[in-house]
């Protein structure tokens, strides 16, 4: 039966929650089918399915879906995903999963004839070659109906019935490799597993660690297998705990190692799911983790703790002073053999007194000599320090990597296994069933039988299994001399009417022979010892008398003992020869050596030297590296308080359009989220009418400066000032785009309103100088100077005028020259010149200006050349640079007067030019009056808003 369940981002239930609950209820009859989502949560949900061998599918594009692409995306890039294909092909995949399912239910890999074992073994062999060749690892010493249950699965995936099918398919296809690599490595592991076996780790371990250390210590710990990190980083917190409750502590190290490089991703970016920390007490929730969207990432304190490193414990050196290893349902998944060379090694790396933490499943029963319980309910184990373990370490790592062919080396079995134990009962029961043992060639006792306490005794000091060591007295010398004939000829070699000594004073005769193991599959010799009683035992007198007999027995009995005697003298002194010929040749390659050692020794001096030189450069390096990253780390909280304060929306684009990074403050431009760092801005919508955006985007990718732009929102609501710029690199070249929005609706609607008041203000004011002028012309209407003021204030009506059709409250000088001159004098271009730039004046400025014009052109037409046809005017102005500020330079030129002006004229105009001006906008001026018409110049000092404009234009 096949349980599958979808969930979309809609849903309030715990994916997580459930897959999990129905791979652990299903197992591998599970299926988990992720579809639309919004989270990572389904990503945890299917790996929990593969751990227990279910089938995983997730949602494709394929024009219509998925509306929210995040969840089934996290789990595709997680490789959790067996099928990753659009909704309508998902029912074909199930139907074909279920029939497979049924095809391979016979199949089973440890029972059947002899020739289907055979060819089982073969393919088994195959599938372990052809993973150590392409992904560097070994499994044939993993348990094999583990290894056959995924390696079956996978053959379910791929729909294929036979085992040499599967191999052919591996053999082709490098990604199937990959996939049964991932599948193998498929852990399920949460913060806090075993919440109880951590409590007591945390009682009866940890405060031991730190007893008696000072701060030049190191408290080093190993976990080997660490998956993605949530067994490490919860060992990581109780320290972090325990360190904050002593005054002062030893700085720790915990190596995290694993074979699997995408789970030490996982593990290096510390970043999880919120519902993985759902073991988690609140407490430690609060200080040890960051909220970061809806994931949380291990603070920067609990993450400095750990290294991590690939890195295999069946292949690699292991670390070496150990005070914790915590190794937790990982020994799960190897055979005997693999434990077998396992736990010696974590007795090897530890500390005299370090402690082993093993998961619940896991035990060292068959390495009782090695370690002592703590606690064995929860599988805490102490060092044993008067014993050692006999292992055999790798002088380097491994060579073979991922690409590399490489052949299995024959393990050599267990010396205790069942098959052997058959085999070794089975020829001693066919020939003799006495008492044996069964040794190697260096005389190393592999495996004893019933009986031989009478023969074998344990020796003084430390344990051994050397059987010329533990042989009674009476037996050492003859099981030697036969042992060596055993081993030297290759033949069974025997000796009789041997003499042992009982504890009580009685003798046992006995035959010794010593003869090779036959049926023997393993790559080293063994060999049998058999003790054959000959007859009861006997007192110490009825012994005495049996060896006079048979030393009173005839000549040729005597003669045969002399002749053996001789023979076995012989070869003794023709072995001495040919030892001492070998020791002369040893001795002079040991002076050889020698030699080569010093020279070797005066070499390793001076390495030793340069070490300590290179160490100390490093130490160097070390303090400046971390002195960089603490800067670093600042500069990277600064920046982020930075985005997190500004009300400021900006993103930064890479070359390509894609995300770097930007402010909270984005999201009320663009629908974006945290997940959406990697994606191209385009893929994203706008709240705003951004019609412009992306040619001022290619205008800054082809080498602009800085583009800025007034936009709305859809509805027209919100108004903001879009400002884009390069993003320079350290080198200060351009590398990306740096976009900012700014929010100007408060700035607009001011604007608007300030609009509004000011064509009110204008309005009033014309209004009000009409009033004016009609109140002049009835209170005036016989007063001589009724014309002079009527004119005036018709003048600031016009420039009144000019000024409520000016953008910005700013007025163009030729706009007023021409108006003044046109309006006053009203001549044609014949007779009027006027000429220079565009320089728009500000409202300080146009006023007097335009009051100074309008007196010039009157007093022209009353006084000057204007009042007749020949006369002529040339107005011209430019803006100069003096000392870097920018002066409106004015000439007024009259031209074509039959009678010289009046030069001692002083009224109202001559006042505004030479007192006015020079009081109000620090002008210099000259006004000079020669014999054909009037010559003014002007000088005046610009702002800088005015400056800018006319440098511009």
């Amino acid at each position: 039966m096949l349980f599958i369940e979808t969930f979309s981002s809609r849903q309030p239930i715990c994916t997580r929650t459930f897959f999990s609950a129905l791979a652990e209820d299903q197992a591998d009859l599970s299926v988990g089918v992720i579809l639309s989502g919004g989270d990572s949560d389904g990503t945890l949900g299917v790996k929990a399915i593969k751990g227990r061998g279910g089938l995983t599918l997730a949602q494709t594009g394929d024009g219509f879906g998925p509306q929210h692409a995040d969840m089934p995306e996290s789990a595709i890039s997680a490789g959790l995903i067996d099928f990753a294909v659009p909704v309508e092909d998902m029912g074909r995949k199930l139907a074909d999963f279920s029939r497979s399912a049924y095809v391979l239910d016979g199949m089973t890999f440890d029972a059947g004839d002899d020739s289907a074992l055979r060819t089982q073994g073969e393919s088994l062999t195959a599938i372990y070659v052809i993973l150590r060749s392409q992904v560097g690892h070994d499994f044939s010493g993993y348990k094999k109906k583990t290894f056959m249950r995924r390696v079956q699965r996978r053959m379910q995936v791929a729909q294929i019935d036979t085992l040499e099918e599967y191999v052919a398919r591996l053999r082709q296809e490098p990604g199937e490799v990959s996939a049964l690599f991932r599948d193998l490595l498929i852990n399920v592991t949460n913060f806090f597993r075993d919440a109880e076996a951590f409590e007591s780790l945390g009682r009866l371990v940890i405060p031991g660690l730190f007893e008696q250390r000072s701060t030049d210590d190191i408290v080093r710990i190993w976990v080997p297998g660490c998956a993605t990190g949530e067994e490490v980083y919860s060992l990581a917190i109780m320290l972090r705990e325990h360190v904050d409750r002593v005054p002062t502590a030893p700085p720790v190290q915990i190596f995290a190692t694993d074979i699997d490089e995408q789970a030490l991703g996982v593990a290096r970016a510390g970043r999880y799911p919120g519902p993985l920390l759902e073991c988690v007490s609140p407490e430690r929730r609060e200080r040890f983790f960051v909220p970061d969207g809806g994931s949380f990432l291990v603070s920067k304190e609990i993450r400095d703790l750990v290294i991590f490193s690939p890195h295999s414990v069946i292949r690699d050196p292991p670390f070496s002073r150990i005070d914790l290893v915590s190794c937790r349902n990982l020994l799960i998944y190897f055979g005997i053999d693999v434990q077998a060379e396992v736990i010696p090694t974590f007795h090897y790396a530890l500390k005299p007194g370090g402690h082993l933490f093993l998961g619940t499943s896991e035990s060292v029963s068959q390495f009782d000599d090695l370690f002592t319980p703590v606690d064995k309910k929860h599988r805490i184990f102490r060092r044993r320090s008067d014993v050692s373990s006999h292992i055999r370490l790798p002088l380097m790592v491994s060579s073979i990597r991922p690409g590399q062919s490489a052949t299995l080396t024959p393990r050599r079995p267990s010396l205790g296994g069942r098959a052997l134990r058959q085999a070794v009962d089975g020829q001693v029961l066919e020939r003799f069933a006495p008492p044996h043992v069964l040794v190697n060639r260096d005389g190393d006792v592999a495996y004893f039988s019933a009986r031989t306490g009478k023969y074998l005794e344990a020796a003084p000091g430390l344990p051994t299994r050397q059987i010329f060591t533990m042989a009674r007295k009476g037996l050492r010398l003859e099981i030697r001399t036969v042992f060596r004939e055993a081993v030297e000829t290759g033949r069974p070699a025997t000796r009789g009417d041997i003499a042992i000594e009982e504890d009580d004073g009685r003798v046992q005769w006995l035959t010794l022979t010593v003869e090779p193991l036959i049926d023997h599959s393993g790559s080293e010799p063994l060999y049998l010892v058999l003790f054959i009683d000959q007859g009861p035992v006997l007192s110490r007198e009825a012994a005495t008398g049996r060896a006079h007999a048979l030393h009173d027995g005839t000549a040729l009995h005597m003669e045969r003992e002399l002749r053996e005697t001789r023979e076995r003298l012989q070869s003794i002194i023709e072995e001495y020869e040919t030892a001492l010929e070998e020791l002369k040749s040893s001795n002079e390659e040991l002076v050889s050596v020698n030699e080569e050692l010093q020279s070797t020794n005066e070499e390793l001096e001076a390495s030793k030297e340069e070490l300590v030189s290179l160490n100390e450069e490093l130490h160097t390096v070390n303090s400046e590296l971390n002195g960089k990253i603490e800067a670093l780390d600042r500069a990277n909280s600064d920046l982020q308080n930075l985005f997190d304060s500004t009300a400021v929306a900006t993103v930064f684009l890479d070359r390509n359009l894609v995300i770097r990074s930007f402010t909270p403050a984005m999201s009320e431009v663009f629908n974006i989220r945290a997940a959406d760092r990697g994606r191209p801005i385009t893929d994203l919508a706008s709240r705003l009418r951004l019609t412009e955006f992306d040619n001022d985007i290619a205008a800054i990718v082809e080498g602009a400066e800085v583009i800025e732009r007034r936009v709305d929102s859809e509805d027209g609501a919100a108004h903001y000032l879009v400002r884009l710029a390069p993003y320079r690199n350290g080198d200060r070249k351009a590398d990306g785009i740096v976009v900012t929005f700014v929010n100007v609706t408060g700035l607009t609607h001011a604007e608007m309103r300030q609009q509004v008041l000011i064509s009110e203000l204008q309005h009033r004011t014309r209004n009000l100088l009409a009033v004016v002028n009609s109140i002049a012309v009835q209170t005036l209407a016989a007063d001589p100077a009724r014309e002079a003021f009527t004119s005036r204030l018709a003048a600031l009506g016009r420039l009144q005028g000019l000024l409520g059709k000016a953008e910005q409250e700013q007025v163009d000088l030729g706009d007023i020259v021409r108006l003044e001159v046109g309006t006053v004098a009203g001549v044609d271009a014949d007779k009027a010149a006027i000429a220079g730039p565009s320089v728009p004046l500000s409202t300080e400025h146009v006023q007097m200006i335009a009051l100074v014009i309008h007196e010039l052109a009157t007093n022209a037409v009353k006084y000057g050349p204007l009042r007749n046809d020949n006369g002529r005017l040339e107005v011209q102005w430019q803006v100069n640079d003096e000392n870097g500020s920018a002066v409106l330079a004015l000439d007024w030129k009259e031209t074509g007067m039959t009678v010289p002006p009046e030069a001692s004229r002083r009224g109202y105009g001559r006042q505004l030019i030479e007192q006015a001006l020079a009081f109000t906008l620090r002008a210099r001026t000259a006004l000079r009056f020669e014999s054909d018409g009037v010559r003014c110049r002007i000088e005046i000092p610009l702002g800088r808003r005015c400056a800018a404009s006319a440098g511009a234009n």
